[in-house]
């Protein structure tokens, strides 16, 4: 009986000496994770400061970020069966880190993932258009998978992070259906999802009329507006130029 009482001990030793590296494998692993989303959000602050002050318009409303908690993270490999080791971790969950940009416009989700992907140290995994392609619920959104290394003390590592992207009209549908969602535990009554579909094809109707509108009143956005500061620099310059001294004009040598 002591035998088998320090076999479990010895047992019980080791599945503590493995929770314990687990523990500190996910808290490096949830900490890779936010670096990546800090990286992105630094792109996307650029980007909102480059749009204000060089085109005066900034496409982007808002943007929110989340990383799972490690708890967060073993919960959900365990209900999908995953290995509970780092590298299976790894390949099978994409959605630990995820960032959301609202935009004004239609138009403006599909340039800020253009941007957004088109960085050399962004790698693009998958994209999917939900807003060509509306899921049956009405749901409307840009997804990417993408991967952007973090350098760490031991090296750069290449970290997963999903981008969604989706005007101002599609955010309030999602956020209000989400929270449909899990009030009836994904079971929602056939009125409410019609409910739900028809405010869709609403928020649809919202964003092509205000693009519209938009267009209208700003153009297509191709120009950026004038600045009132412009007039005044443009006849500085002209005055600098009528200033300058005339550059006598170079002859050409005969042979």
């Amino acid at each position: 009986m002591a035998a088998s009482g320090d076999s479990d001990s010895s047992i019980d030793r080791e599945i503590l000496g493995d929770l314990a590296r687990l523990r500190d494998d996910m808290t490096r692993f949830q900490m890779e994770h936010q670096f990546a989303v800090d990286e992105i959000l630094t792109k996307v602050t650029i980007l909102r400061t480059e749009f204000l002050h060089l085109h005066h318009y900034n496409p982007i409303e808002h943007v929110t970020s989340r990383v799972k908690t490690p708890e967060s993270i073993l919960r959900k490999a365990m209900r999908k069966g995953i290995s509970p080791d780092l590298p299976s971790i790894r390949a099978h969950l994409t959605d630990i880190a995820g960032i959301r940009v609202t935009c004004s416009f239609i138009a403006d989700t599909y340039r800020i993932l253009e941007t957004l992907t088109s960085h050399d140290d962004i790698r693009i995994i998958e994209i999917k258009d939900y807003i060509a392609a509306p899921k049956p619920n009405g749901y409307k959104s840009l997804h990417a998978i993408v991967a952007i290394p973090v350098f760490l003390s031991t090296g750069p590592v290449d970290v997963v992070v999903e981008l969604q992207i989706r005007t101002v009209a599609m955010d309030f549908w999602a956020t209000l259906e989400h929270k449909i969602f899990y009030k009836y535990d994904g079971r929602v009554p056939d009125h409410l999802s019609a409910e739900l579909a028809s405010a869709a094809r609403t928020a649809n109707e919202l964003d092509q009329r205000m693009e519209r509108l938009h267009t209208e009143v700003h153009g297509d956005g191709s120009d950026s507006e004038r600045n009132p500061l412009d007039d005044d620099v443009i006849r500085y310059l002209q005055q600098a130029r009528s200033a300058r001294p005339a550059t006598p004009e170079r002859r050409t040598q005969s042979p």
